[in-house]
């Protein structure tokens, strides 16, 4: 056996062993000291596993994975796993199950790089995960990430359960849910990164969280805007931030669930409609 092969053999054997489960349904206390290391030392494999978007307000918002233009009926109030994988086959040639995250960094939430400064693309071996979706709404709105859950319909029921991170591994593992990052950028908005369990920053990158009691609408969660039925190209990023002191091998084959759920907000309103 070649000295090549034996590590194409071994990185094989590591991707398949240390995979980061994570789940998405529809991605701490920061602070460098001597003893916090950031970034994986070793490599650590993570992959994207699931993702389901939600979109609230009954009939009013709706979101698709392609642009159907002003054609409200083609749009709808969830992106299944499968909507996701046929997009990535398409332009990747891959699906949620091959794409391999490894922690990366990015100050602005457009270009990101490894910890030498090398630039890397998305939805790659060694990467982060990258998508594209389309948002109409029937009526001039400002469009939000909310903790409220939704019913199948898109109607908030006012309970819990909407955007949240969270994991079922044990200690040290759990602390993934403070490393992960995730932005959306609306066509001509600016990009806009949540970073739940939000600390102390750690890049340029500005960031919000949510809270973990009532919801409330603001220009801190306010992802873009919509105009009536004028469709909205929206571009989500979710990565493992290398520059978070929690982005340390202890957090390795952790499982990670992430949901995210929107809201649309008339303009002049704090009050979804």
């Amino acid at each position: 056996m070649t000295i090549k092969n034996y590590f194409n053999n071994t990185r094989l054997k590591l991707r398949k062993r240390k995979r980061l489960i994570i789940f998405l349904s529809v991605l701490a206390i920061l602070g460098m000291t001597s003893a916090t290391f950031a970034w994986f030392t070793v490599n650590t494999f993570a992959g994207v596993q699931d993702f389901e978007l939600t979109v609230s307000t009954g009939d009013d918002l709706r979101v698709s994975m392609e642009n159907h233009g002003s054609d409200i009926d083609q749009y709808t109030h969830v992106i299944t796993n499968d909507m996701i994988n046929s997009y990535l086959r398409s332009k990747y040639n891959k699906t949620m199950e091959d794409i391999i995250l490894d922690p990366v960094t990015t100050n602005d939430g457009k270009a990101f790089a490894y910890q030498d400064g090398t630039r890397v693309e998305p939805n790659g071996d060694e990467s982060y995960f990258e998508f594209e979706c389309y948002f109409i709404a029937t009526r001039d709105m400002h469009v939000h990430l909310t903790t409220e859950a939704a019913d199948d319909n898109g109607r908030q029921t006012g309970s819990s359960g909407g955007t949240e991170v969270s994991t079922d591994s044990p200690a040290p593992q759990s602390d993934v849910v403070r490393a992960c990052r995730m932005d959306f950028e609306g066509e001509g908005s600016s990009v806009k990164t949540w970073e739940p369990n939000k600390g102390t920053p750690v890049t340029s990158l500005t960031t919000f969280d949510l809270p973990s009691g009532n919801m409330s609408y603001d220009d801190s969660n306010n992802l873009f805007t919509l105009q009536k039925l004028t469709p909205k190209k929206v571009t989500m990023r979710l990565w493992l931030e290398g520059e978070d002191p929690e982005c340390d091998n202890d957090i390795q084959r952790a499982n990670l669930t992430v949901k995210l759920s929107f809201v649309g907000i008339r303009n002049g309103s704090n009050v979804p409609r």
